[in-house]
Order: structure tokens, then C-alpha cells, then sequence
């Protein structure tokens, strides 16, 4: 009798599988045909591809009551920094591809984005306001370094004195300092970076292709004494694996320099519950079940409750808790106390080919 073979993690890969999205009719497994060959076989690297997306629009606009921006950027789609908890990988289903290791490897960017905005800005009825960037999949993932789609992004917001707040999980955004440290001393840049560990091994298992948290870190201090506000997300916090580090990674990035911080419960929308569950089951076997357990009691059972002001904290004595942790330690630490909004009114909006030039220009 033919049996299925099971699920084998890739190096460098942060979900275990890919199975199909939720709009897909069939899924496709693989069997042991009692030849051996497929069990036997070495399994090669799965490789990145790239691929050119036209849009005609770059900002994104939201109503969102329980997030703080109403628009955001996104350069990419798919993320290779292959986060297993990653509230993104859903999107990937409605590209008839999966959220799993599709998620991951097939990606696709917006090479026209800097002109996009450019003409978004120019536009009449546009209104100033924080530009938010990191909010779905990561702008410093890796292919940013080749592909530099977010530099140029911040090329033109720093050109027109517009306000951005990214969050990323990667030292890459030191890379664009020469940018982010004028925007940031005329109140034009807070950059928050994500540190879901101090643990280097469990990082790498959770997080495969981010930079080192200890990179993070760093990246917190070269900014901070650049003059850019920076902030620390503890995001996620996952009940029982790295909840009790909490207060650990809000000292360490005060140390570094950070004056805002933030948190976010664990979120396993559609399939990324699934997700999770073969990641614990193949990485922490021993305590899949206590983590899952531990994620029903701050879900009403379940495991994720999407609505507005429940998603990013939760609810029940688990979650309250976490709660009061983190609000105890940022008064110990005085997060929060020096937040500075970003400024609106030096905005300078492009030139329209309509404008009438000044006597002077």
C-alpha cells in the first residue's frame, strides 16, 4: 500500500510544507511508491524567483480602527526572510500559489514604485500623513539589497520632506542612513525594528533568512544615534516559546537606544494556523501542544479571533497578563514617554507638468 511521505523541512525555510492555498480545489502530496527512490532522493535547494509586477497604484489605504496609519507601502510581495508565524502568507493564496513555501520563494516586485508615488503625491487632493512601510511583508528582505526598491521610495519621500515609519526585521535599513538620518532630525522617520528573540537558535528556526537579533540590535543603536526616533516590536509573542523573554528584549533595545515600543500576540489567520502547527510539530515536538493550548486560552478557544481589538492582544487571563508585563516594563524603562509625532507640515508636494513656473524659477 502506497504511503504519503511526510513533510521534510529545507534549510534556510521557514514553513515545512506547501500546501495549497484555500481557493486552490486540489492539493498534491507525495507517495512512497515502494521503489524508494523519492525517500531516498536528496532534496535540492529550493531557489528564489523574481517576478516584475505592473500596478498602477502604490499606496495602499486602510480604515483599520486597530492599526495606527491609514496608508502604507508595499514593494514586494512575499517575503524570503520565510517568518513561520507571518500574518502575510494568506495574501499569497489569492495569486494561486501558497502560503507556505510559495510564500517565501515566489516573490514579486514593483519596479516602478518611486515613480508611482512620485506621481500619488502630485496629485490635488492629497492629503499629508505618515507613510507606513513594513505593515504587510518586509521592505529590507533580502532582494531589497539587489534590488533597491525601497531606497528608491525613500528618495522621494525624503525629497518632498513626507513622513515614513517603517517597521523591519532586518540591519539592511542601516543601509539607507544617509536617508533616514536627516528625515529622522527634521521628525520625517521613526523605524521600529521586530525582535521576536534573544535566542539566536530558536531565531533561526522561526525567522530563517532575517539578520541575527543581536544585527537587530544594532541596527536600533546606529540609528538612534543618528537622530532617528527608533522603537522595538516585540512581535510576535508566542505563548510558552518566547513570551517569557519579553522583558529581556525590552531592556536589551532600550539599552540600544529605542524610546517607543510595542507588542503584538500571536495572530494564525486561515492557513497560517496549519502553518504553525507542522513548524512546532517538526521543531519543538515537546511543546507543540502546550503552545497550542496556551494560544486558545487568549483566542475564546479558538485559534484566532479576528476582530477589531481582540487581533493584536488578545483576551483571557493569559493575555492579560502578557498585557500588564508589558505596560509594568515600559514605565520601568520609560518607553513610550518620549514619542515624538511625525511632522506633516513641511511636506512639499512634486510639481505638476501644469504648474506655471514662479517669476524667479
Amino acid at each position: 500500500m502506497d504511503t504519503q511521505i511526510p513533510d521534510t523541512p529545507r534549510r534556510g525555510r521557514g514553513a515545512v510544507s506547501n500546501r495549497a492555498g484555500r481557493f486552490e480545489a486540489h492539493d498534491s502530496i507525495a507517495i512512497d511508491d515502494g521503489w524508494g527512490s523519492a525517500l531516498d532522493a536528496d532534496i535540492p535547494p529550493l531557489r528564489t524567483t523574481l517576478t516584475a509586477e505592473a500596478t498602477k497604484k502604490i499606496i495602499t489605504r486602510n480604515q483599520s480602527p486597530d492599526v495606527p496609519f491609514d496608508r502604507s507601502i508595499n514593494p514586494y510581495k512575499g517575503c524570503e526572510h520565510g517568518c513561520v508565524y507571518c500574518f502575510a502568507r494568506p495574501t499569497h493564496a489569492y495569486l494561486g500559489l501558497s502560503p507556505g513555501l510559495d510564500f517565501e520563494s515566489r516573490l514579486f516586485y514593483k519596479p516602478d514604485a518611486a515613480a508611482l508615488l512620485e506621481k500619488e503625491l502630485a496629485a490635488p487632493k492629497y492629503q499629508c500623513a505618515v507613510m507606513a512601510m513594513g505593515t504587510n511583508t518586509d521592505p529590507y528582505q533580502p532582494v531589497e539589497r539587489k534590488l533597491k526598491i525601497t531606497r528608491r521610495i525613500l528618495e522621494v519621500l525624503a525629497a518632498h520632506d513626507h513622513p515614513v515609519g517603517i517597521v523591519t526585521k532586518s540591519s539592511l535599513v542601516m543601509r539607507d542612513l544617509d536617508i533616514l538620518g536627516p528625515m529622522g532630525r527634521k521628525g520625517l522617520a521613526q523605524v521600529h525594528l521586530s525582535v521576536t528573540t534573544l535566542d539566536r537558535g530558536l531565531a533561526r528556526k522561526m525567522e530563517p533568512r532575517c539578520p541575527t537579533p543581536a544585527r537587530r540590535l544594532e541596527a536600533i543603536r546606529v540609528l538612534s544615534d543618528a537622530g532617528v526616533q527608533t522603537g522595538v516590536m516585540a512581535a510576535p509573542m508566542i505563548p510558552v516559546l518566547n513570551d517569557p523573554e519579553l522583558e529581556s528584549i525590552l531592556e536589551v533595545a532600550s539599552g540600544a537606544g529605542a524610546t517607543i515600543a510595542g507588542y503584538v500576540l500571536l495572530r494564525l489567520p486561515l492557513e497560517i494556523k496549519d502553518l504553525f502547527h507542522e513548524w512546532l510539530e517538526t521543531h519543538v515536538p515537546m511543546k507543540a501542544d502546550h503552545v497550542l493550548n496556551a494560544v486558545r486560552g487568549t483566542r475564546e478557544g479558538q485559534m484566532y479571533v479576528p476582530e477589531f481589538g481582540q487581533r493584536m492582544h488578545g483576551t483571557g487571563v493569559y493575555a492579560r497578563l502578557l498585557q500588564q508585563r508589558f505596560e509594568k516594563t515600559c514605565r520601568r524603562l520609560g518607553f513610550n514617554e518620549r514619542r515624538h509625532k511625525l511632522r506633516t507640515d513641511l511636506f512639499k508636494p512634486p510639481a505638476r507638468p501644469c504648474d506655471q513656473p514662479g517669476l524667479f524659477d
